[in-house]
């Protein structure tokens, strides 16, 4: 697991668009909100990006970007964009390696039954690259403001 004050590890991988998106870009400009999230369009998953989505403009006043992660492909990230009017981008790890450098992917379990999934997690990295949160037990409700509050504090 990742802690905080360490180095992000890097990634580079493609957005909603099928666009590169890689960490490097956003060093020295903006901080970054590195969002894990298990499935596109299931309840608690649409609940943290319509709240991200909601306090975009603020984030972006703050000198942070929020990104969204899931193993879901390009086509899956476009439709619940585009059913939720998203603002966030959201990046498709279809391969699992960024999951798995952000040590997001394990095993799981609900209602009894036991499989292999992403942890609800998020990471704030600030602009030098550096950890400045790492919370890997969040609850959807109510984090989006809290991860805003705590990039406000961040030079």
């Amino acid at each position: 697991m990742l802690e905080q004050n360490q180095p992000a590890p890097d990634f580079t991988t493609v957005n909603q668009d099928g666009d590169e998106i890689n960490l490097a870009q956003f060093r020295g400009e903006k901080n970054v909100v590195l969002y894990f999230y298990p499935k596109d369009d299931t309840p608690g998953c649409t609940i943290e990006a319509n709240e991200f989505t909601g306090l975009v403009e603020q984030f972006a006043a703050a000198d942070s970007v929020v990104l969204g992660v899931s193993k879901d492909s390009c086509e899956k990230h476009q439709k619940f964009i585009k059913k939720h009017g998203l603002k966030v981008e959201l990046l498709a790890d279809t391969s699992g390696e960024l999951c798995e450098s952000y040590g997001t992917w394990g095993e799981r379990q609900f209602m009894g039954k036991k499989y292999m999934g992403i942890g609800r997690s998020t990471f704030v990295i600030d602009k030098s690259g550096k950890l400045a949160h790492v919370d890997y037990k969040v609850k959807a409700k109510g984090h989006a403001q809290a991860m805003l509050e705590l990039v406000q504090q961040l030079d």
